[in-house]
């Protein structure tokens, strides 16, 4: 059965060829196909919309209004075509990546990096927040995919690891004596202690770990961001909660030592979230094959 949409496309060609057997060759269809798809929108129509003459065929006043219209139709709907197409190739499009500023700056960076120089086209757009800020901005629609703090308990995500991180405590040179041999963490928390805001994903993990030892421990300081654990730690204020990867370059630097704990706290893992209901985007998909094969 013709659709309603190949009747206007062999009616544009018609209009453009100015005769049926030249827009047949064009169309790759026979000449009684084409006379007979013309014929059959204007019976549609209930109007004329070409003049027959010997000579080939003109637009009536009626076709031409309706060309003006059909033919822009149709070169809009082939445009889109094409954007679909560069989409798939990934040559043109958005990414747009909900991401925390430390896992961004310690561990996406060589991602983005690697992603642009084999698809320059593809833009980014990362948005900034916590764990839980991120997973309500990807169930709205605001961005493509998530790289998170795990665990996540959210059954209408998928969630894939993607690399595992170590938590750990570290200090400063005031401390130095106090934490100079191995100590548990009954004895850590009796120390003034530095930890991210509590609705931190990574600070959860490590306060559920020690609640579920019986530990309980009240925070010297609760801060927003990595960084200030690190900082505030390195001017003494305190024994801060860290993730070990990130904090690489204070500890070579001897800017802050690790803690020797004699219980070490379980890895977990960072990973890369989307929604199960929504089909990923051809280019959040070659993202996420690049995160969980970390090749670049």
């Amino acid at each position: 059965m013709v659709s309603k949409l190949d009747l206007y496309k062999v009616f544009c060609q018609v209009a453009m060829s100015k005769s049926f057997s030249k827009a047949a060759k064009e169309l790759y269809m026979t000449q009684p196909a084409v006379s007979q798809s013309v014929m059959q929108l204007e019976k549609e129509l209930a109007t004329r919309l070409f003049n027959r003459t010997p000579r080939g065929v003109s637009l009536t006043n009626e076709g031409s209004l309706l060309f003006e219209y059909a033919n822009s139709a149709i070169n809009l709907l082939r445009v889109g075509e094409e954007k679909i197409l560069e989409f798939k190739n990934l040559t043109a499009g958005e990414l747009k990546i909900g991401v925390g500023d430390t896992i961004s700056r310690y561990f996406l960076l060589p991602f983005l990096e690697f992603f642009h120089n084999g698809y320059p086209n593809i833009k980014f757009k990362i948005i900034n927040g916590t764990t839980v800020e991120l997973c309500t901005t990807l169930k709205s629609g605001g961005v493509d995919i998530a790289i998170c703090n795990l665990p996540i308990d959210d059954h209408t995500l998928e969630v894939r690891p993607c690399f595992d991180v170590q938590d750990t405590f570290v200090y400063g040179e005031k401390f130095k004596k106090i934490l100079a041999k191995p100590l548990s963490l009954d004895e850590l928390v009796k120390l003034p202690l530095i930890f991210l805001e509590p609705q931190s994903n990574s600070r959860k993990y490590v306060e559920d770990f020690m609640i579920a030892r019986g530990i309980q421990f009240s925070p010297e300081f609760e801060l927003g961001s990595h960084e200030l654990l690190l900082e505030f730690a390195k001017i003494n204020l305190g024994i801060a909660c860290v993730t070990k990867e990130f904090s690489q370059e204070y500890l070579t630097n001897g800017l802050l030592s690790e803690v020797q704990l004699l219980e070490e706290i379980p890895k977990r893992s960072i990973g890369v979230c989307f929604l199960k209901s929504v089909p990923l985007s051809p280019a959040s998909t070659r993202f996420v094959e690049i995160l969980e094969n970390k090749r670049f």
